[in-house]
């Protein structure tokens, strides 16, 4: 299967000892390309960094809601800057996360408003995480007038993912469609339009059955994959190859891309927070 992991977080820590061999699996294990996920300032560089470094990985920049708490203005401008790159393809990850609140909930509105404006002026697809914040974050997108990106990790319902159909975004669905009791997910897999699903890894995070528990990496996204076809009851084929046309078409991406490189090592300037 031909797929592309649109979330994965290439540059933390858990992938420092083998970083390169996790690329190398992953396009062994059939993907065509990645999208390395920015969560704050230095992880974004990060991330542009190991885009410019290898022909099939593709960069976004954001701040993730955890940690806008430390988020200046300046931390805007530079992200902003990041985001004129070209090897940058969405913005984000931003969002609201209710569950957790590292960040105190007015700061999270505020940034929200702040980098959703900044996404809108660079002409990116925003990528959003909503953790327990699904009307809130409905509001700010709806408010700005935002009506192009991703839900990363969608955790609500086939109702609210309607809501966000409705305003031009499309699902983005993890590894949690294959835990059994995840049962939201797994009916809005069943359910969610074909043109508008998209499959991550999330990696390092939340790795898929069989391997549940352990570090994720984007190899596994055909697990995920497959688990959706099986729900839909389809050709894993042909859910592969409808998943791969929405990733190029919401992020811009070619159709082809150049042979395979090394990977690069990359410079540790800080923490790389949290993400799931």
């Amino acid at each position: 299967m031909e797929l592309i992991d649109t979330h994965c977080h290439l540059d933390l820590d858990p992938f420092d000892a083998d970083r390169g061999a996790v690329i190398r699996r992953a396009f062994e294990a059939g993907l065509v390309h990645m999208i390395t996920i920015g969560i704050d300032v230095e992880s974004s560089l990060r991330a542009v960094e190991l885009a410019r470094s290898h022909p099939r990985i593709s960069a976004t920049v954001g701040q993730h809601p955890h940690d806008v708490k430390v988020l200046t203005n300046e931390g805007l401008d530079r992200l902003k800057e990041l985001g004129r790159d070209p090897e940058v393809v969405g913005f984000g990850e931003i969002g609201l996360d209710f569950f957790r609140d590292h960040s105190p909930r007015p700061v999270q509105h505020q940034r929200f408003d702040d980098l959703i404006h900044i996404g809108l002026e660079l002409g990116l697809p925003l990528v959003i995480h909503d953790r327990d914040a699904h009307r809130e974050t409905l509001d700010h997108l709806r408010s700005a007038g935002a009506h192009r990106g991703v839900i990363h990790c969608y955790s609500g319902d086939m109702a609210l993912a309607r809501e966000f159909l409705d305003l031009g975004f499309v699902i983005s669905l993890p590894g949690t469609v294959t835990f059994p009791k995840a049962l939201d997910a797994r009916d809005v897999a069943r359910e969610i339009p074909l043109d508008a699903l998209l499959i991550e890894t999330d990696a390092p995070f939340l790795a898929p059955v069989p391997f549940r528990g352990r570090r994720n990496e984007p190899a596994y996204v055909q697990y995920t994959a497959l688990e959706i076809a099986r729900l839909r009851g389809m050709d894993p084929l042909v859910l592969a190859e409808a998943a791969t046309a929405n990733a190029r078409r919401v992020f811009g991406l070619p159709r082809e891309r150049p042979a395979l490189v090394s990977a690069p090592s990359l410079s540790r300037t800080g923490g790389s927070g949290e993400a799931a």
